[in-house]
C-alpha cells in the first residue's frame, strides 16, 4: 500500500465536488470589501460565516496600529519567545490580557491552537487523568494525545456524567483536569458551567475553559462564559483565540503565577516562531476596542436573535441556543451541499461542515454572525434561506 493510498477516498470525494461545481472546501473568497461583504468569482456576497464577531477586521485604529509596527518593527519576529521573538509588545499584550482577565499571568501564543496544545499538553502528562467533554474542539484532542494523559470524555454538556466518572476515579479526582468550551463551534450551544463548576467544587479537580467563541461576546466586560456565569473563580485556566472577535491570529491562556513555570515547559511555546509585531499590535488595538465598546456586544446579540429567530419561523432545525454560531441542520451531505451552493447564487456565504468534523454526523450549514452586519444584511440572509425553504 502506497503512503497516500488511504486518502484515496478523500480525493475522489473532492474530485466529484470539483467537476459538480463550486466546492466547500478552501472555497476562494476573491476580494473581501468589509467586514460584512465579499466577492465569490463575479458575485458580491454577503459573509455570514466568518467568526468575526465583533466585526473588527476593518477597525480603522487596528489596522493603523499594525501599519504603524509593520514600518517600525518589520515583518516578522524570524524566531521563537525563547530565542530572539519576544519583543516589547508581546510582553505588553500578555500584561493587557492579565489585566483584563484579572489574572496575574497570561501566555500569548502563535494560534489559539498552539495555545490548547501548549497548555494542555504540558498539563495533562502520561500521569494526568482527563475529563474532557465529547465535543470539545480536535485541538483539544490532540493535546492531550501529545500529553499522553488518561482521557476520560464525558457526554456533551453532562455534568451528571462528568460527577458519575469523577466518582469513579475516586481520590484521582482531586488531580484531574477537566476541560471543557464556552461556546461550541458547530452547534453553537453553551456549557453548564454553573454545574460543571459544583462538581468541581464538591470533587475537587483543575478546571480549563477554552473561551474561544465566548470571549468578546459573553459576559459583562466580554471575558466569556465563565463572566457571564459568575464562575470566574472557579476556573483555573481560560484560554482562547485572537482569530475571532479580536480579528486577527494567534492565541492565549490566562491563569495563575504557576503558568510561568508552564511557559518554560510548553513545546508549543518554546519551539514555534512568535506572532509578527503587526499582528501584536492590532490585537492590542482590537482589545483596547472591545473594552471600551461594549455596544458592539449588545449589537451582536442583537444580530444572533434577529437571524435565530427568523431561520426558526421558517421552520429550519437548529442548534438549541440563541448564540452568534446558528448552525442549520441538514437531512444529508446532498442537501448541504445543494442548500450551500444555492446560497452563494443568492450572493450569502456560509459554511457547509460535513461529517466527520460535526457532533453525531450532522451536515451543518454553519451561519456565523457580527456584530458589523446590518439589519437589512440580517433580513436578506433570511430571505435567502426563505426562498430555499420554498
Amino acid at each position: 500500500m502506497g503512503l497516500y493510498d488511504k486518502f484515496s477516498p478523500y480525493i475522489s470525494y473532492q474530485e466529484q465536488l470539483q467537476t459538480s461545481g463550486l466546492s466547500p472546501f478552501g472555497t476562494c473568497i476573491d476580494e473581501i470589501y468589509s467586514a460584512t461583504e465579499g466577492r465569490i468569482g463575479h458575485q458580491k456576497i454577503i459573509l455570514a460565516g466568518t467568526n468575526n464577531y465583533l466585526g473588527l477586521t476593518f477597525n480603522p485604529e487596528a489596522i493603523a496600529s499594525g501599519q504603524a509596527a509593520l514600518a517600525s518593527q518589520g515583518t516578522g519576529t524570524t524566531g521563537s519567545r525563547m530565542a530572539n521573538g519576544s519583543y516589547g509588545a508581546h510582553l505588553a499584550l500578555e500584561h493587557d490580557l492579565a489585566t483584563f482577565f484579572n489574572r496575574p499571568t497570561a501566555i500569548v501564543f502563535s494560534t489559539g491552537y498552539t495555545a490548547n496544545l501548549g497548555v494542555i499538553s504540558t498539563l495533562a502528562d502520561h500521569d494526568a487523568v482527563v475529563l474532557l467533554d465529547a465535543d470539545c474542539h480536535a485541538s483539544i484532542y490532540d493535546a492531550c494525545a501529545l500529553g499522553g494523559a488518561t482521557i476520560i470524555r464525558f457526554r456533551h454538556n453532562d455534568a451528571q456524567d462528568l460527577e458519575r466518572r469523577m466518582l469513579r476515579l475516586g481520590a484521582r479526582a482531586r488531580d484531574a483536569i477537566i476541560i471543557v468550551e464556552g461556546i461550541y463551534s458547530m452547534l453553537g450551544d453553551v456549557a453548564p458551567l454553573v454545574d460543571i463548576a459544583r462538581v468541581k467544587r464538591r470533587l475537587g479537580g483543575y478546571l480549563v475553559v477554552d473561551e474561544a467563541h465566548s470571549f468578546g461576546v459573553m459576559g459583562r466586560t466580554g471575558r466569556g462564559l465563565a463572566e457571564a456565569l459568575g464562575v470566574e473563580h472557579d476556573v483555573d485556566i481560560i484560554t482562547g483565540t485572537f482569530s475571532k472577535s479580536l480579528a486577527s491570529i494567534g492565541g492565549f491562556a490566562v491563569g495563575s503565577l504557576a503558568m510561568d513555570a508552564l511557559r518554560y515547559s510548553s513545546r508549543a511555546y518554546i519551539f514555534t516562531a512568535s506572532p509578527s509585531p503587526s499582528t501584536i499590535a492590532s490585537v492590542r488595538s482590537s482589545l483596547s476596542t472591545l473594552s471600551q465598546h461594549p455596544e458592539l456586544r449588545d449589537t451582536l446579540w442583537k444580530n444572533a436573535h434577529q437571524l435565530y429567530q427568523g431561520l426558526e419561523k421558517l421552520g429550519y432545525t437548529l442548534g438549541p441556543n440563541i448564540s452568534p454560531v446558528i448552525p442549520v441542520v441538514m437531512a444529508s451531505k446532498e442537501d448541504g451541499l445543494r442548500f450551500w451552493r444555492n446560497l452563494i447564487a443568492k450572493h450569502v456565504y456560509v459554511n457547509l461542515v460535513l461529517p466527520p468534523a460535526t457532533p453525531a454526523g450532522k451536515t451543518l450549514l454553519r451561519c456565523s454572525v457580527s456584530a458589523a452586519h446590518s439589519k437589512a444584511q440580517i433580513d436578506a440572509i433570511i430571505q435567502a434561506f426563505a426562498e430555499l425553504k420554498r
